[in-house]
């Protein structure tokens, strides 16, 4: 799974969200996250087949909505979502939340049949606290591959981390730039400045660093560009160590918390 990639979330403008995707893999992105909630299969779908790049070279990402987890609805949706996304097959599948119809016995035995099947490469978790990746770990016939949650400067997942290290998984982190909050951080900035590079930059080359994959949201070649400089420098071992120190603690998404709109 390549360690940036282009998150789509609230990218539901048709052919933008295509223009995007088409724009990142171009530029040379690998890694695209969308997920059936996000309404926008279907132009990520456009904006692979418009980009010039092999299907072998591609990680795609979704995940099933809150009202689709049930066995059955975990198997038709899926279909559904492969129809949209233009593919035979999806690099990782996740359960967005373990809310709604989430069953675990049930929910993840349609995740073991899609494996099984060849529809999905991995089985992903998103939002799960480490008692319920080890009881999907102790149901599923396929490993967990990755719990995606949301990580950055300000909510650093210490417990998350030192888990998917144990237990071996990926952690992916989702709003690694606390939407946009990141650009406030003066620490943030001076390791910015000595780098000739944007707060953006240095909070996804700090997530790398932690060995954490970033899926940024980005609609614009602007910022779809400057995100992905970030993987053209490192960090300093005192870098690291001044971001691990900043005392802020923000948390944007509960993840206790499932939005009615997904369901």
């Amino acid at each position: 799974m390549p360690m940036l990639g282009l998150g789509t979330w609230q990218n539901d403008d048709h052919d933008e969200c295509a223009e995007s995707i088409e724009t990142a893999l171009e530029m040379g992105y690998r890694h695209v996250d969308t997920a059936q909630a996000y309404g926008n299969e279907a132009a990520v779908g456009d904006g692979l087949a418009a980009a010039d790049v092999d299907r072998d070279d591609l990680f795609v990402a979704t995940k099933v909505r809150n009202s689709n987890l049930a066995h059955d609805d975990v198997l038709d949706s899926a279909e559904e979502s492969l129809d949209d996304l233009g593919l035979d097959r999806v690099d990782l599948l996740y359960v967005h939340w373990p809310a709604g119809e989430y069953d675990a016995e049930e929910t993840l035995s349609a995740f073991d049949e899609l494996h099984a099947r060849g529809k999905i490469d991995h089985v992903g978790l998103s939002n799960f606290p480490p008692e319920r990746v080890e009881e999907a770990t102790d149901i599923l016939d396929a490993p967990v591959y990755a719990n995606q949650v949301e990580m950055h400067p300000y909510l650093q997942q210490e417990e998350l981390r030192a888990h998917a290290d144990e237990h071996d998984y990926e952690l992916v982190a989702y709003s690694p730039l606390a939407r946009g909050e990141v650009f406030e951080n003066d620490v943030l900035a001076d390791i910015a400045d000595d780098h000739d590079a944007s707060a953006a930059q240095v909070s996804l080359a700090w997530l790398r660093e932690k060995g954490v994959t970033a899926i940024p949201k980005a609609t614009g070649r602007d910022h779809i560009e400057d995100n992905f400089a970030s993987v053209e420098f490192d960090l300093s071992e005192d870098d690291v160590a001044r971001i691990d120190d900043i005392e802020q603690t923000t948390r944007l998404v509960d993840p206790d918390w499932a939005p009615d709109a997904w369901n």
